[in-house]
């Protein structure tokens, strides 16, 4: 193999050496339906046979805009062997924004999938797009190009067609929690340098089993599911529906998981829904029956043959991490952003620091810059961003890009978060406040699954919370006593300008559809400040500690 391996150069090295093995598994209507390499590879040779006759210049914007499927892998690879760049679109964004990605990228044709709600998402496509449907998830659209037609009416791709490493790959439009998406430039050479450099760290071989749930329009799971699979040889299991998605991780059983925060927490509700907190601990101290129960706490969660459990996107609190732990369950925390390919510190497995988010990957240069923010340069960083040249000069300093994040650098290499840039903001006194230390700390709390710390212009700040399915059925005189005894407990730790006034738990849980998440579960702040900042005097004016919305 050449030492510059991109993806369509590992599609054929599997359709030729391990043909019939099964790749991907994706349940449709309850029933699993398997696909080998030959089958992939045949699609995704026909598809970019079809891409080609519909004769656009060479390195035309191609949309994608689905949840995870067999299809969404398929029609990624077909564009990059046709010759063309993709655009990938998040499966639950409104119809504006997929009207500003698809004018600013200038797509000129959108693979169309599986979708919740495309009826309202349709109107953002611009008129005169050429669209292609996926076959069985998708509810028929006049007009639109079916899949299973065109590759019918196509023959195979043939030869072994790959692309220069300098070629423009894809253009990945953040989800943002402020503003307008930007579209991140990749280069095969940046995506390409970061998975086989990741590979030598996380070591998967072609038995390996991903399961593939957290969108692919994503660049960590684009690169760790999608790209893990292509360079791997490994099999991706997908998950049907949010109702399936428990069955369908048992069944799947990966060998690989990766999972936001509140994943995470969601589990850990799941399991102390089932059996208490004292009771968990009782019997995980017995001999024997400790084990036995452990076990199968990690085969009814699916993660029982989970080799590397990882978790990112935001800070993942330590204290859920050492509860998992105690279940043998050992979450190694990882750290990246679009803008690099998802790659640049990892926690190995054989030296895991709580409350860090690892050291560098190979080949990563990180430094500290004189106002905390966290610089990274590799070869896996962005070429920039698209359109947008006076952006991309600004997000980076001296060849190193800027992350946003803040950060500490141990004498080991070991780097913590402890905010982002732009999150600080300044109380009533004039004195500014890092809230994402604050939140972490709050969020050992289990009747607490969402937090956010706000007070632009109080005196302090206050703590906007979210109780978890928990802390909704507990009785509210319980949950008030825990959540100030959380306040009581934290406050002294803090400096006198950022000790929390109050406490104020929310009735609505924020979602990606009410506009305070983001299609990747970070919380918006300056949303959350629109909706609730006309609240904030009248909370911090209340009696107590902890108040009801």
């Amino acid at each position: 193999m050449s030492t510059f391996r991109d993806p369509l150069h590992m599609l054929y090295h599997w359709e030729q050496t391990t043909p019939d093995k099964i790749c991907m598994q994706q349940p449709i209507n309850g029933k699993w339906h398997s696909f080998t390499w030959k089958q992939f590879a045949e699609q995704v040779r026909r598809m970019a046979s079809a891409l080609q006759a519909l004769g656009y210049e060479p390195g035309s914007h191609i949309g994608l805009v689905s949840k995870n499927c067999v299809h969404w892998m398929m029609a990624d690879l077909a564009i990059m062997m046709a010759g063309h760049v993709s655009i990938p679109l998040y499966p639950n964004i409104g119809a504006e924004t997929i009207k500003y990605v698809m004018e600013h990228s200038g797509a000129k044709a959108l693979f169309v999938g599986k979708l919740d709600d495309w009826k309202s998402m349709k109107p953002g496509v611009p008129e005169g797009t050429y669209c292609i449907s996926f076959p069985q998830n998708f509810y028929g659209e006049d007009g639109y190009n079916k899949w299973e037609d065109l590759v019918a009416q196509h023959e195979p791709m043939s030869g072994n067609i790959t692309r220069n490493k300098d070629d423009r790959m894809t253009i990945i439009y953040t989800s943002g929690t402020t503003g307008r998406p930007k579209g991140v430039v990749h280069n095969f050479s940046s995506i390409c340098h970061a998975i086989n450099n990741a590979l030598t760290e996380i070591k998967i071989d072609n038995k390996g089993r991903f399961f593939s749930y957290l969108p692919l329009s994503h660049i960590a799971e684009r690169m760790l599911v999608e790209m893990g699979c292509i360079y791997t040889g490994a099999t991706v299991y997908f998950a049907q529906s949010l109702d399936t998605f428990a069955a369908n991780l048992q069944h799947a059983q990966p060998t690989v998981f990766l999972a936001v925060p509140r994943i995470w927490t969601k589990f850990q509700m799941g399991v102390l829904a089932n059996m208490p907190q004292q009771k968990l601990d009782r019997l995980t101290r017995i001999p024997i029956i400790g084990t036995i129960v452990k076990r199968k706490i990690r085969q009814k969660l699916g993660l029982d043959k989970a080799n590397f459990c990882l978790t990112g996107a935001a800070p993942t609190p330590a204290s859920l991490m050492k509860w998992f732990e105690k279940l043998g369950i050992n979450i190694q925390e990882v750290y990246g952003m679009t803008e690099n390919s998802a790659y640049s510190h990892y926690n190995r497995k054989e030296n895991i620091r709580f409350g860090y988010v690892g050291q560098p990957m190979p080949k990563v240069d990180a430094k500290i810059s004189d106002i905390g923010e966290i610089l990274v340069k590799s070869e896996a960083n962005m070429v920039g961003y698209y359109k947008q040249d006076d952006l991309t000069a600004e997000s980076f300093e001296d060849g190193y890009l800027r992350t946003g994040d803040k950060g500490v650098i141990d004498n080991q290499g070991f780097l913590k978060i402890t905010g982002r840039v732009k999150d600080i903001f300044k109380t009533e006194k004039g004195k500014y406040v890092s809230p994402a230390p604050i939140e972490l700390a709050l969020a050992k709390n289990n009747f607490i699954e969402q937090c956010c710390v706000v007070g632009l212009n109080l005196p302090q700040p206050i703590a906007l919370m979210v109780l978890s399915e928990h802390g909704q059925k507990c009785d509210k005189e319980e949950v008030r006593q825990s959540l100030a005894a959380t306040l009581e407990e934290l406050n002294p730790n803090l400096e006198k300008h950022e000790k929390l006034k109050k406490a104020v738990v929310l009735k609505e849980a924020w979602t990606v559809e009410n506009q305070l998440l983001t299609p990747t579960l970070k919380i918006k702040r300056s949303p959350i400040d629109d909706k609730f900042g006309p609240n904030y005097n009248n909370w911090y004016g209340e009696k107590g500690l902890v108040v009801w919305e």
